[in-house]
């Protein structure tokens, strides 16, 4: 099942036994597992019903024990397990063989196979996932959900940040949301954590603007990473050369470990769009995976860098992130490096 439509499913009190919450991305397992937490049972009945483990605290006979109680003065019982992939032999030894007996089954998948319907067990197996091709797995998706919380790429960022921001009945502009996503990184609680404080402070239905993100969230609107390639783009040689100077002043702010990277995949996809040879507009934003209203952007950016300048700026991009490292340029501070590095792009 995906995120949405287990989400949706609590929302319409449809409850399975057994959730087992996977992968590498923390931010959806927590959601639902606060959603069960949150919503499944009153205050009252929480008291009584509802118990809240860590992986580190508990064994695997600990967890059945629990899961098999039934509620009281309540139609559930809620027993989740957070950080589970910290409980010690949680998941069976792959060496054993699939054919045992019931009684000589692990203790989980025997459970999974016939759990209570009155308890509603939650395993938080984050960073981690386990075979769906197992018993162990197959057990879970017979009799409840296996979930497995994927890391978003980059690229879909900003386009959940829109989502989450219309669900609370804002808007955002493309280029605010990729500012957000720039700077804020993958971290998905980081950014919902922002997004929160932003909700707090501007009223609903409002278009979030870069204006709004830098009076709220402290990201400048006119000297960030996103202006720095843009202007680098069009090859503003005055506004490339404040923004960096910016940057130099603020490097705890703006590492060159971080800028450079973004700028690498800025201009390794001007670089494939040289060789696109469909360059109309669907095309090209579903190949170099950007949103629509980047689409002139890149196109003329890709006029003032021709594909022989573009390889040498990669090439260059190489070069600077080395040292940025410290390699060949240990006592040369990152302002510095970086003024070099975009003279040569411009140059």
């Amino acid at each position: 099942m995906k995120f949405e439509e287990i989400i949706n499913d609590l929302q319409n009190k449809i409850y399975y036994p057994v959730y087992f919450l996977m992968g590498e991305e923390p931010y959806f397992i927590d959601e639902i597992a606060d959603h069960i937490a949150d919503h499944v049972l009153n205050e009252t009945e929480k008291e009584f019903n509802q118990t809240i483990v860590y992986g580190r605290d508990v064994d695997v006979a600990t967890i059945v024990s629990n899961a098999k109680r039934f509620p009281m003065m309540a139609n559930y019982q809620v027993v989740i397990v957070k950080e589970a992939q910290d409980v010690k032999n949680l998941i069976p030894d792959p060496k054993e063989k699939e054919d045992k007996k019931d009684k000589e089954k692990h203790p989980l998948e025997s459970y999974f196979g016939s759990p209570l319907k009155s308890t509603i067990l939650v395993l938080c197996y984050k960073y981690k996932t386990i075979d769906r091709r197992k018993t162990f797995a197959k057990s879970i998706e017979k009799n409840g959900v296996l979930f497995e919380s994927d890391k978003l790429f980059d690229n879909q960022l900003p386009n959940w940040i829109q989502n989450f921001l219309k669900k609370k009945n804002y808007t955002i502009r493309p280029e605010a949301a990729v500012m957000l996503s720039e700077f804020l990184g993958s971290d998905l609680s980081k950014i919902t954590n922002e997004l929160i404080k932003l909700a707090i402070n501007v009223p609903e239905g409002t278009e979030i603007t870069p204006l709004h993100i830098e009076q709220n969230i402290g990201i400048s609107k006119d000297f960030n990473i996103f202006e720095l390639q843009r202007a680098l783009g069009r090859k503003d040689i005055y506004k490339s050369y404040q923004i960096v100077n910016y940057f130099a002043a603020n490097e705890k702010e703006n590492p060159n470990q971080k800028t450079i990277p973004v700028l690498y995949s800025y201009f390794s996809k001007i670089l494939h769009y040289h060789y696109l040879q469909d360059k109309t507009k669907n095309s090209v934003c579903s190949a170099l995976n950007i949103h629509p209203f980047f689409y002139s952007e890149y196109q003329s950016s890709a006029r003032n860098f021709g594909a022989k300048k573009v390889r040498q700026i990669i090439s260059l991009l190489r070069k600077y992130d080395l040292k940025s490292k410290g390699v060949d340029s240990a006592t040369i501070p990152d302002g510095e490096i970086l003024k070099e590095l975009v003279f040569q792009i411009l140059h």
